[in-house]
Protein backbone atom coordinates (compact mmCIF):
# COMPACT_ATOMS: atom_id res chain seq x y z
CA UNK A 1 0.00 0.00 0.00
CA UNK A 2 1.55 3.33 -1.18
CA UNK A 3 2.21 5.80 1.97
CA UNK A 4 1.36 8.79 -0.04
CA UNK A 5 5.33 10.05 -0.04
CA UNK A 6 6.34 8.31 -2.96
CA UNK A 7 6.90 9.58 -6.59
CA UNK A 8 4.13 9.87 -8.08
CA UNK A 9 2.78 9.49 -11.93
CA UNK A 10 0.60 12.25 -12.83
CA UNK A 11 -1.97 11.49 -15.53
CA UNK A 12 -3.99 14.42 -17.28
CA UNK A 13 -7.11 13.45 -18.20
CA UNK A 14 -8.84 12.19 -20.68
CA UNK A 15 -7.23 8.51 -19.58
CA UNK A 16 -5.93 7.12 -22.41
CA UNK A 17 -5.19 3.35 -23.40
CA UNK A 18 -1.79 4.28 -22.77
CA UNK A 19 -2.38 5.96 -19.90
CA UNK A 20 -3.53 2.87 -18.38
CA UNK A 21 -0.92 0.65 -19.26
CA UNK A 22 1.44 3.04 -17.66
CA UNK A 23 -0.10 3.32 -14.80
CA UNK A 24 -0.56 -0.04 -14.16
CA UNK A 25 3.13 -0.45 -14.91
CA UNK A 26 4.07 2.04 -12.39
CA UNK A 27 1.60 1.04 -9.67
CA UNK A 28 3.65 -2.03 -9.54
CA UNK A 29 6.86 0.06 -9.25
CA UNK A 30 5.39 1.38 -5.99
CA UNK A 31 4.51 4.39 -7.93
CA UNK A 32 1.19 6.30 -7.28
CA UNK A 33 -0.84 7.18 -10.03
CA UNK A 34 -2.57 9.63 -9.68
CA UNK A 35 -5.04 12.07 -11.61
CA UNK A 36 -5.05 15.85 -9.34
CA UNK A 37 -1.81 17.86 -9.31
CA UNK A 38 -2.67 18.20 -5.58
CA UNK A 39 -2.13 14.53 -5.41
CA UNK A 40 1.33 15.12 -6.44
CA UNK A 41 1.98 18.16 -4.26
CA UNK A 42 5.24 17.75 -2.86
CA UNK A 43 6.23 14.56 -3.85
CA UNK A 44 8.83 13.26 -7.35
CA UNK A 45 6.57 13.49 -9.53
CA UNK A 46 6.85 12.41 -13.65
CA UNK A 47 4.15 13.22 -15.92
CA UNK A 48 2.37 11.88 -18.60
CA UNK A 49 -0.14 13.74 -20.79
CA UNK A 50 -0.42 16.77 -22.87
CA UNK A 51 1.76 19.29 -23.40
CA UNK A 52 -0.61 22.73 -23.06
CA UNK A 53 -1.52 21.54 -19.36
CA UNK A 54 1.99 20.47 -18.76
CA UNK A 55 3.04 23.91 -19.63
CA UNK A 56 0.58 25.11 -17.09
CA UNK A 57 1.77 22.76 -14.36
CA UNK A 58 5.47 22.09 -15.17
CA UNK A 59 6.51 25.08 -13.44
CA UNK A 60 4.36 24.28 -10.29
CA UNK A 61 5.53 21.03 -10.11
CA UNK A 62 9.04 21.09 -10.78
CA UNK A 63 9.03 19.09 -14.26
CA UNK A 64 11.95 19.18 -16.62
CA UNK A 65 10.06 17.76 -19.88
CA UNK A 66 12.31 16.58 -22.56
CA UNK A 67 11.61 17.49 -25.99
CA UNK A 68 13.53 17.06 -29.60
CA UNK A 69 14.60 20.36 -30.87
CA UNK A 70 12.15 22.03 -33.64
CA UNK A 71 15.23 22.04 -36.02
CA UNK A 72 16.10 18.19 -35.62
CA UNK A 73 14.41 16.86 -38.49
CA UNK A 74 15.46 19.10 -40.69
CA UNK A 75 19.21 18.97 -39.50
CA UNK A 76 18.97 14.72 -40.33
CA UNK A 77 21.21 13.72 -43.48
CA UNK A 78 18.94 13.22 -46.51
CA UNK A 79 19.57 9.49 -47.04
CA UNK A 80 17.98 9.03 -43.50
CA UNK A 81 14.86 11.10 -44.86
CA UNK A 82 14.37 10.05 -48.27
CA UNK A 83 12.82 13.52 -48.93
CA UNK A 84 13.69 17.55 -48.37
CA UNK A 85 12.67 18.79 -44.82
CA UNK A 86 13.35 22.60 -43.96
CA UNK A 87 12.09 24.58 -40.71
CA UNK A 88 10.39 27.77 -41.90
CA UNK A 89 8.08 30.63 -41.05
CA UNK A 90 4.77 30.14 -41.78
CA UNK A 91 5.11 33.14 -44.25
CA UNK A 92 7.93 31.35 -46.08
CA UNK A 93 5.42 28.58 -46.19
CA UNK A 94 2.49 30.61 -47.53
CA UNK A 95 4.70 31.53 -50.26
CA UNK A 96 5.51 28.06 -52.12
CA UNK A 97 3.03 26.63 -54.58
CA UNK A 98 3.62 23.02 -54.82
CA UNK A 99 2.06 20.47 -52.41
CA UNK A 100 4.16 19.96 -48.94
CA UNK A 101 3.47 18.24 -46.03
CA UNK A 102 3.42 21.05 -43.25
CA UNK A 103 3.40 20.40 -39.15
CA UNK A 104 4.38 21.95 -36.48
CA UNK A 105 7.68 21.47 -35.31
CA UNK A 106 6.18 20.04 -31.60
CA UNK A 107 2.59 19.93 -30.14
CA UNK A 108 2.40 23.62 -30.06
CA UNK A 109 0.13 24.55 -32.10
CA UNK A 110 -3.32 23.32 -32.09
CA UNK A 111 -4.91 25.58 -35.25
CA UNK A 112 -2.10 23.61 -37.55
CA UNK A 113 -3.46 20.36 -38.14
CA UNK A 114 -0.06 18.24 -39.44
CA UNK A 115 -1.55 16.94 -43.19
CA UNK A 116 -0.48 17.57 -46.69
CA UNK A 117 -1.74 20.99 -48.55
CA UNK A 118 -1.91 21.06 -52.19
CA UNK A 119 -1.20 24.81 -52.34
CA UNK A 120 -0.74 27.69 -49.28
CA UNK A 121 -4.27 29.03 -49.78
CA UNK A 122 -4.72 26.54 -47.56
CA UNK A 123 -2.82 26.68 -44.96
CA UNK A 124 -4.81 28.12 -41.27
CA UNK A 125 -5.44 32.28 -41.94
CA UNK A 126 -5.51 32.97 -37.89
CA UNK A 127 -2.17 31.53 -37.03
CA UNK A 128 1.29 34.57 -36.95
CA UNK A 129 3.16 34.47 -40.31
CA UNK A 130 5.58 34.21 -37.97
CA UNK A 131 4.69 30.43 -36.72
CA UNK A 132 7.52 27.96 -37.05
CA UNK A 133 6.27 25.11 -39.25
CA UNK A 134 8.39 21.69 -40.94
CA UNK A 135 7.74 21.73 -44.54
CA UNK A 136 8.60 18.20 -46.04
CA UNK A 137 8.29 16.89 -49.64
CA UNK A 138 5.65 14.50 -49.41
CA UNK A 139 5.83 10.77 -49.54
CA UNK A 140 3.81 8.27 -48.85
CA UNK A 141 4.58 5.24 -46.13
CA UNK A 142 3.58 1.97 -46.37
CA UNK A 143 4.28 1.04 -42.56
CA UNK A 144 4.83 3.19 -39.62
CA UNK A 145 6.88 2.39 -36.59
CA UNK A 146 7.30 4.67 -33.00
CA UNK A 147 10.87 3.83 -31.31
CA UNK A 148 11.17 4.77 -27.29
CA UNK A 149 14.61 5.29 -27.01
CA UNK A 150 17.01 5.48 -23.56
CA UNK A 151 20.39 6.89 -24.05
CA UNK A 152 20.60 5.76 -27.83
CA UNK A 153 18.88 3.09 -28.01
CA UNK A 154 15.48 1.69 -29.01
CA UNK A 155 14.05 0.28 -25.65
CA UNK A 156 10.73 -0.57 -27.19
CA UNK A 157 8.91 -0.19 -29.95
CA UNK A 158 5.90 -1.16 -32.26
CA UNK A 159 4.23 -0.51 -35.54
CA UNK A 160 1.53 1.85 -35.36
CA UNK A 161 0.20 2.09 -38.63
CA UNK A 162 -0.06 0.23 -42.37
CA UNK A 163 -0.80 2.92 -45.31
CA UNK A 164 -1.87 5.31 -42.75
CA UNK A 165 -4.05 3.41 -41.06
CA UNK A 166 -3.77 2.32 -37.16
CA UNK A 167 -2.34 -1.31 -37.18
CA UNK A 168 -0.26 -1.91 -34.27
CA UNK A 169 2.11 -4.52 -34.21
CA UNK A 170 5.50 -5.99 -32.23
CA UNK A 171 8.68 -4.41 -35.05
CA UNK A 172 9.99 -6.70 -37.19
CA UNK A 173 13.57 -7.04 -38.35
CA UNK A 174 13.86 -4.55 -40.76
CA UNK A 175 12.49 -2.00 -38.83
CA UNK A 176 14.93 -2.60 -35.98
CA UNK A 177 17.72 -2.47 -38.12
CA UNK A 178 16.72 0.97 -39.58
CA UNK A 179 16.26 2.01 -35.93
CA UNK A 180 19.73 1.18 -35.30
CA UNK A 181 20.97 3.32 -38.33
CA UNK A 182 18.59 5.95 -37.58
CA UNK A 183 20.23 6.26 -34.03
CA UNK A 184 24.08 5.53 -34.44
CA UNK A 185 23.61 8.62 -36.75
CA UNK A 186 21.48 10.48 -35.12
CA UNK A 187 21.08 9.72 -31.21
CA UNK A 188 23.77 12.61 -30.39
CA UNK A 189 21.57 15.47 -31.21
CA UNK A 190 18.58 14.30 -28.89
CA UNK A 191 17.19 13.76 -25.83
CA UNK A 192 18.50 10.61 -23.51
CA UNK A 193 15.09 9.77 -23.39
CA UNK A 194 13.16 10.45 -27.01
CA UNK A 195 10.35 8.96 -29.24
CA UNK A 196 11.43 8.25 -33.01
CA UNK A 197 9.17 7.67 -35.73
CA UNK A 198 10.16 5.72 -38.39
CA UNK A 199 8.47 3.95 -41.95
CA UNK A 200 9.06 1.86 -44.69
CA UNK A 201 8.20 3.58 -48.02
CA UNK A 202 5.93 1.90 -50.35
CA UNK A 203 9.12 2.01 -52.72
CA UNK A 204 10.61 -0.43 -50.31
CA UNK A 205 12.88 2.28 -48.68
CA UNK A 206 13.05 3.40 -45.09
CA UNK A 207 13.09 6.93 -43.77
CA UNK A 208 12.78 8.71 -41.01
CA UNK A 209 9.06 10.40 -39.97
CA UNK A 210 9.47 12.48 -37.14
CA UNK A 211 10.77 12.65 -33.71
CA UNK A 212 8.43 13.67 -30.40
CA UNK A 213 8.04 13.64 -26.72
CA UNK A 214 7.76 9.73 -25.21
CA UNK A 215 5.12 11.74 -22.72
CA UNK A 216 2.65 12.22 -24.98
CA UNK A 217 3.14 9.35 -26.70
CA UNK A 218 0.85 6.25 -27.64
CA UNK A 219 2.67 2.54 -26.75
CA UNK A 220 0.53 0.61 -29.34
CA UNK A 221 2.13 -2.83 -29.20
CA UNK A 222 5.48 -1.62 -27.54
CA UNK A 223 5.80 -3.34 -24.09
CA UNK A 224 4.51 -0.48 -21.45
CA UNK A 225 7.03 -1.42 -18.36
CA UNK A 226 10.16 -0.31 -21.04
CA UNK A 227 8.10 2.45 -22.43
CA UNK A 228 7.48 3.57 -18.89
CA UNK A 229 11.19 3.71 -18.52
CA UNK A 230 11.47 6.35 -21.31
CA UNK A 231 8.96 8.28 -19.51
CA UNK A 232 9.89 8.61 -16.52
CA UNK A 233 13.07 9.50 -17.57
CA UNK A 234 11.61 12.38 -19.98
CA UNK A 235 9.03 13.56 -17.88
CA UNK A 236 10.65 13.94 -14.37
CA UNK A 237 11.72 16.25 -11.79
CA UNK A 238 13.65 19.38 -13.52
CA UNK A 239 16.33 18.92 -10.67
CA UNK A 240 17.35 15.41 -11.86
CA UNK A 241 18.06 15.78 -15.57
CA UNK A 242 21.36 15.75 -16.38
CA UNK A 243 23.65 18.68 -18.07
CA UNK A 244 23.40 16.56 -21.57
CA UNK A 245 19.66 17.25 -21.36
CA UNK A 246 19.04 20.29 -20.11
CA UNK A 247 19.37 21.73 -23.64
CA UNK A 248 16.01 19.60 -24.61
CA UNK A 249 14.48 20.52 -21.58
CA UNK A 250 10.67 21.83 -22.87
CA UNK A 251 10.73 26.02 -22.48
CA UNK A 252 8.24 27.23 -19.71
CA UNK A 253 5.89 30.21 -20.34
CA UNK A 254 8.84 32.31 -18.25
CA UNK A 255 11.98 30.62 -19.37
CA UNK A 256 13.62 30.89 -22.82
CA UNK A 257 14.47 27.50 -24.32
CA UNK A 258 18.34 26.75 -25.11
CA UNK A 259 19.51 25.73 -27.92
CA UNK A 260 19.37 22.17 -28.73
CA UNK A 261 22.86 20.22 -28.93
CA UNK A 262 23.43 19.57 -32.37
CA UNK A 263 24.94 16.14 -34.23
CA UNK A 264 28.23 15.92 -35.89
CA UNK A 265 27.29 16.18 -39.29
Amino acid sequence: MSDHTGPVLLLNPPRTSTAELLAQAAAWRGHDAVAHPAQAAGRETHWYGGPLAADVLGGRLGLGLLEPADDWLARVPYPLLGRSVRLMTLAEARNRREPAFVKPPSAKIDLLPAAVYQDASALPAALDDRTPVLVSGVVEFAAEYRLFVLDGEAVAGSRYAVYGRPDPAPLDAPARAFAREVLEATAAGLPSAVCVDIGRLTDGGWAIVEANMPWFAHCYAAEPDRVLDVVLRAAGPLSRVSGRDLPFVRASRTRPKEPAARSAP
